[in-house]
């Protein structure tokens, strides 16, 4: 069980395929288009992401997603500056979660992925960032704010359910690791 952690969510809730509640920004991200027709949104993916690679903190994350990231304010970022990605939501360090992609639009997270014999999971996903590595434990803001947001998914896409939630690393086996065995699934599940 996920103990209430002092900080800024304290309630969200769905409205207009947005996620409203202290603690939440908005900035819209241009990589995302239509999810095909009358497809159903039925499975959340977790992620990770630093930027750079293993640092926490500042507004690189939010340039990669934003199509701003300068490939110039550090040697990794020439080589993915040009990515055209991004996910419905992002969970800073602090438990503050920023939205790009409204959950009814198709958001860029999962690339080359399937899941039960379905290819193009970001057809049918929404995508959590955690922001996180592979190899560095989560915070307990995280996790709040985490349980807090999948609640709400649960509520608002009743096609999700516990064992429709999944990482990154299984739905893209051999070419992704995350969220990685720094996330807690027990922990996280036992929270909803």
């Amino acid at each position: 069980m996920i103990d209430k952690i002092a900080g800024p969510i304290t309630h969200v809730e769905i409205n207009n395929n947005l996620l409203i509640g202290n603690g939440v920004e908005h900035r819209e991200s241009p990589h995302q288009d239509e999810r095909p027709f009358s497809m159903p949104v039925d499975l959340l993916v977790i992620h990770n992401i630093s930027l750079p690679p293993q640092e926490f903190g500042g507004s690189f994350i939010e340039e990669l997603f934003l199509a701003k990231l300068n490939p110039e304010a550090h040697p990794y970022f020439s080589q993915i500056s040009h990515l055209r990605v991004s996910a419905h939501l992002l969970i800073r360090r602090d438990g503050t979660i920023v939205q790009f992609v409204p959950f009814n639009q198709r958001a860029w997270h999962a690339g080359v992925s399937q899941h039960e014999g379905r290819d193009a999971c970001n057809d049918f996903s929404i995508g959590i960032e955690l922001e996180g590595t592979d190899d560095i434990p989560y915070t307990g803001a995280q996790y709040y704010s985490l349980q807090v947001v999948t609640q709400a998914l649960l509520r608002a896409y009743p096609a999700i359910t516990k064992d429709r939630i999944v990482g990154h690393e299984h739905i893209a086996p051999g070419r992704k690791t995350d969220p990685g065995p720094s996330f807690d699934w027990k922990r996280y599940l036992a929270s909803l």
